[in-house]
């Protein structure tokens, strides 16, 4: 059974930092593994996976520069180092896992944790 669980979350200000994290139970290195964000009134959107047994990392471009995903797979966590936050980054961010490695499901999802950027 796959189990994630995300912690980190906050409220900064612009231009401030954050670093989420993920543990993860029940996967594997060869899970694709991301971060998806919901803002409110918007659709959840990607905004970063890795699978290192698969087609390796991305980071959508509304992040780019400022959002670094990284993984640890021999303590089964996944983060999201978070720099020069925006107000528009404000929204609840969730770990996602993947059935394999090729990232195209996203089967299984945290509860998530709440990120604020205020102006």
């Amino acid at each position: 059974q796959v189990h994630l669980a995300e912690s980190g979350g906050g409220s900064v200000q612009a231009g401030g930092s954050l670093r989420l994290s993920c543990i993860a139970s029940g996967i594997t290195y060869s899970n694709c593994m991301g971060w998806f964000r919901a803002g409110a009134g918007k659709e959840r959107e990607k905004v970063a996976q890795v699978s290192p047994a698969g087609p390796g990392t991305y980071v959508a471009d509304s992040v780019k520069g400022r959002f670094t995903i990284s993984r640890d797979t021999t303590k089964n966590m996944l983060y999201l180092q978070m720099n020069n936050l925006k107000p528009e980054d404000t929204g609840m961010y969730f770990c996602a896992a993947d059935r394999d490695r090729k990232c195209r499901f996203f089967d299984w999802y945290g509860q998530g944790t709440q990120v604020t950027v205020s102006s």
